[in-house]
């Protein structure tokens, strides 16, 4: 394996993705695995992909991803992320390009903790009014 041109994270929800980008023929792994089959659904892969077409690099690079925490749609937009970073490092002139897509923030939505005395963290049990 040759060596990796720049190392990036993406963070989305609790799953955290190592980006290693390689000069190459376009193939994308996660976790060992190709990322169609890593990802299942057409929807999944072509998040992945949106910024590799926003940017026309789909045929240039060999990605590397390790992804660990969350669930397959946490993976998918951190994914997402740490691939838009890759790309900055390796090429400035995309960052407006990416931005104006809105991949580069970090959305930073998660799930709201459960509160005392409820069934949820917003739920109420149901009124009993006798």
């Amino acid at each position: 394996m040759s060596k990796p041109l720049t190392s990036t994270t993406g963070r989305r929800k609790t799953a955290v993705v190592r980006v290693h980008i390689l000069n190459g023929s376009g193939s994308i792994t996660v976790n060992g695995r190709d990322f169609e089959e890593y990802f299942p659904t057409v929807a999944l892969q072509n998040q992945v992909l949106t910024p590799l077409a926003l940017t026309n690099t789909r045929q240039q690079f060999d990605f590397n991803i390790n992804a660990q925490g969350g669930g397959i749609t946490g993976q998918v937009g951190a994914v997402r992320m740490g691939i838009s970073r890759a790309l900055i490092t390796v090429n400035p002139e995309l960052r407006p390009t990416l931005k104006k897509a809105g991949l580069l923030t970090r959305d930073s939505r998660a799930k709201e903790r459960k509160k005392p005395g409820r069934p949820g963290a917003r739920k109420r049990f149901q009124f009993s009014k006798r």
